[in-house]
Parts: structure tokens; C-alpha cells; sequence
């Protein structure tokens, strides 16, 4: 599947599915949701489910700087444990250059721009050309 960037407005509009009830789809909104609301930047979804044992959805998100990346994670931690979605795990605390939070259904990744772009995981996880979960062209 070819990443999409995600846009709030993308969920539901034609070539997107809607989110639905599902757990995983609705813990998706809410780390969408918090990732635009804390000003990340280049947000991309991509869809695993049934690609992957790992988690249904993998996000992937920069910040501007360390200090950014790891406000934006921990506050996403504790958004995910506040809506009842159980805690959520946090690695890469407190060099913050690459931070991983797992949170079951959806695992993010949130990056400095440079780090990024070395690691490049959107291309390692693009898989053929089914279409994105949430996000715009």
C-alpha cells in the first residue's frame, strides 16, 4: 500500500473508509486526531491489517525538534490511556530523536525530521497499491 498524508477531513470522504466503532479504527482517529492537534507535521497512516502480526495501523509523524517529539508522545501516551484504550508503551524517551509508542492496534512512530527521513519506513512498509487508510495524495 502507497502511505497517504492524513488531513482530519480525509476519514470518510471518497477513496477513504469511514472510521468505524472498531477498536482499532477508533483508536486510530484519536491518534490522528491528537498528532494534528499537537502540530505534527508529514502525519501519514498506513494499513497492516492483515499484513502484519504487529498492530492493525502504523502512524508515522515528525516534530520539529526532540523537545517536540517527545511532548508529542508522551501526550498521546496519556490521551490513549484516558480513553480507556490501557496504557500505552513508550520507547525512545528521553533522546526523543526516534519515539515508538505502542498502543496496541496502532503503533506510532514520531521522528525528527532527519532521522526520518534516514530510516525511511514508509518505504520499507508501502506494500503495492491498495489504497491508504486516511490522508489525501
Amino acid at each position: 500500500m502507497t502511505p497517504a498524508h492524513f488531513t482530519p477531513a480525509a476519514a470518510g470522504s471518497p477513496g477513504f473508509p469511514p472510521l468505524s466503532e472498531k477498536s482499532g479504527d477508533a483508536l486510530l482517529a484519536l491518534v490522528l486526531k491528537q498528532l494534528d492537534d499537537d502540530q505534527a507535521q508529514d502525519v501519514v497512516a498506513i494499513d497492516l491489517a492483515g499484513k502484519s502480526s504487529i498492530a492493525d495501523h502504523m502512524v508515522i509523524a515528525s516534530g520539529r525538534s526532540t523537545r517536540q517529539v517527545a511532548s508529542m508522545a508522551q501526550k498521546l501516551a496519556e490521551e490513549v490511556k484516558k480513553r480507556g484504550f490501557g496504557p500505552a508503551r513508550l520507547e525512545g524517551l528521553p533522546a526523543a530523536d526516534w519515539v515508538l509508542i505502542d498502543a496496541g492496534d496502532v503503533v506510532v512512530h514520531i521522528f525528527r525530521p532527519e532521522v526520518r527521513s534516514f530510516y525511511n519506513l514508509e518505504r520499507m512498509w508501502a506494500f503495492g497499491d491498495a489504497p491508504p487508510v486516511a490522508g489525501t495524495a
